[in-house]
């Protein structure tokens, strides 16, 4: 079967429905149904019982779903390698959380770059899609932050590595206003990304006396920077991404919103990974982890 046609069912698995599918895939949903309508008609009969909203998966569609996924896999890894051969065999694809791929990244692609790999290729998301990129066999290798204290450890499918630390902070512009109400204005993350539930658990925990408003809200860290530059909000961010503009007095750190929290920088691979590239780019990588913190390296 066609490698994207692959990917089409699983993101119709992944998601849940047509819609959410054709936005994952970056193509319209009446261009991603007349592609599910090829596939089906290829095959001989329906993936997914289109008449319930959402779409419901076929009990023979579950069925096929850990077979789809490994095939994927083994196609995604066999295109990159075919590509790999005909560009020379140094590429190297990072999957990144979006403030890394803003922060860290750069040193990294320096240090893989030093070492013969290029093209670096960097692909930006949330955690989780960064995560499916890697199980999809789109990323050799993740770069994600954790949370330093308490957090469950991925799961026997992936390999961990920390390369660095970092710390989530309050920061706002200098002489940013309050709410008429005496309100402090913050940028909320949504709670289904990683910095959201971070940032929620800290919020429950502030002083009764300390009162925020959510004046907007943002997946995108860097959306959030920008928000806080402006002087629209607090907004809490990797001090990595802020450090400069605390240096030169752009932003300053909101004492008042709550205290960091430690940051782990991390990196994945899944557990017995054979491409001879990601094993080497992931001892590149981890062998010059010490000056991550710092800007890498």
């Amino acid at each position: 079967m066609r490698h994207d046609w692959i990917a089409d069912i699983l993101a119709v698995i992944d998601t849940g429905s047509f819609a959410r599918a054709a936005e994952a895939r970056h193509v319209t949903q009446s261009a991603f149904t007349r592609r599910m309508d090829a596939i089906e008609d290829h095959l001989g009969g329906p993936l997914f019982d289109r008449r319930r909203k959402p779409v419901e998966i076929l009990p023979v569609t579950h069925a096929l779903e850990p077979a789809l996924r490994a095939g994927l896999q083994q196609q995604s890894t066999l295109l990159r390698d075919l590509s790999e051969a005909a560009a020379g065999g140094g590429a190297i694809t990072l999957a990144c959380q979006h403030a890394i791929s803003a922060t860290v990244s750069p040193g990294i692609v320096r240090a893989l770059s030093c070492a013969g790999f290029e093209p670096v290729r960097i692909r930006s998301g949330n955690q989780d899609e960064c995560l499916l990129m890697l199980l999809s066999g789109a990323a050799d290798l993740v770069i994600s932050y954790a949370a330093a204290d308490g957090v469950p450890e991925p799961g026997s499918a992936f390999e961990v590595c920390q390369i660095g630390q970092d710390r989530l902070i309050p920061v706002a512009a200098p002489g940013l206003e309050r709410s008429a109400n005496g309100a402090l204005p913050v940028v909320a993350y949504p709670s289904d990304v990683f910095f959201g539930g971070l940032v929620a658990e800290l919020w429950r925990d502030l002083p009764e006396d300390i009162v925020l408003h959510r004046r907007i809200e943002t997946a995108l860290t860097l959306a959030a920077y920008r928000y806080a530059v402006e002087g629209l909000a607090v907004a809490w961010l990797p001090q990595a991404l802020v450090q400069p503009d605390l240096d030169n007095g752009r932003l300053r750190r909101v004492a008042e919103a709550g205290p960091d929290l430690p940051l782990d920088i991390r990196m994945l691979r899944l557990a017995g990974s054979g491409r001879e590239g990601a094993q080497r780019g992931w001892d590149v990588i981890r062998d010059n982890a010490g000056g991550v913190s710092e800007g890498f390296p």
